[in-house]
């Protein structure tokens, strides 16, 4: 802002001050001059500058925070969709842990299902007639034939045999009271003193299945606890032979010590040729 000032005076010219005052009366004092005011207005030019500037620096930092707001605002919206990408896992997640929490009771619930399927055995006091014949038909067969328990089972079914369900004669050899090793040993017994059947015959006739269908274990207990002279039973198969057959003591001997054949030892044969004559 520019400020005029009054031109000087020229030398010799007359100030204000000493111009004639018109209208003033003869005699009346002069007025006071006035002041010069050329100072104030260069301090008030001044002023105004410094007002300006302060404005200018006050609207530069306006725009300054106005720019820097706008770069946080800016790097807030930026940072923003981070955090939601970064969210964005744990929501898909959730429904694999859903899927996961509702296959866990279905897997719970799967042995609840099955459990009745195991329950097929007849409880006391319901038992059918035909189970409690079966059993009856199963404890004859043990006690006086000394049957094993398959042979028994095998009887119970047959076509040939008493004709029960499969259900009737299994409900009749679970519940059956005996003790399949003596049975297996009376077996055995039998075939010594009646058919003088050597201990590897009868071991096979114990546990073949077109048998007396006895366990391996329960066959292998008769033979090892029968009472037998084996020497005797050779003898007595050797006669048997000879008599009705009318072979001769090579064929015996051959027929004795077979595997095909009787089975007896080596030595049990010979024992019996030796003394077919005696």
């Amino acid at each position: 802002m520019n400020s005029t000032l009054p031109p000087s005076p020229e030398p010799g010219a007359p100030g204000p001050s000493s111009a004639p005052q018109f209208g003033m009366p003869a005699g009346a004092p002069a007025p006071a001059p006035q002041k010069k005011r050329g100072k104030w207005f260069i301090a008030g030019g001044c002023g105004c500058l410094a007002i300006i500037a302060l404005v200018v620096a006050s609207c530069s930092a306006i725009v300054m925070n106005g720019s820097d707001d706008g770069e946080d605002t800016s790097t807030t919206t930026d940072s923003a969709p981070a955090a939601v990408e970064e969210e964005a896992p744990a929501e898909e997640a959730a429904p694999e842990e859903a899927a996961i929490e509702e296959e866990v009771p279905a897997e719970e619930e799967a042995p609840a299902e099955e459990a009745p399927a195991e329950e097929e055995a007849p409880a006391e006091g319901d038992v059918p007639a035909e189970y409690t014949s079966a059993l009856n038909s199963a404890e004859s067969y043990s006690e006086m034939l000394h049957m094993s328990k398959q042979g028994i089972f095998d009887q119970l079914t047959s076509e040939y045999g008493d004709q029960f369900s499969e259900e009737a004669a299994q409900y009749a050899v679970d519940n059956l009271e005996a003790d399949w090793n003596d049975n297996a040993l009376k077996s055995a017994e039998s075939y010594s003193e009646t058919l003088h059947m050597s201990k590897q015959g009868i071991y096979d006739q114990l546990t073949s299945e077109y048998g007396e269908q006895f366990t391996e274990e329960q066959a292998q207990y008769a033979i090892d606890t029968i009472v037998a002279d084996w020497n005797q039973n050779a003898l007595e198969s050797a006669k048997s032979y000879r008599d009705t057959m009318d072979m001769s003591p090579e064929a015996i001997r051959d027929q004795l010590s077979s595997e095909y054949g009787d089975q007896f030892t080596q030595e049990e044969a010979d024992y019996a040729v030796e003394n077919l004559d005696g």
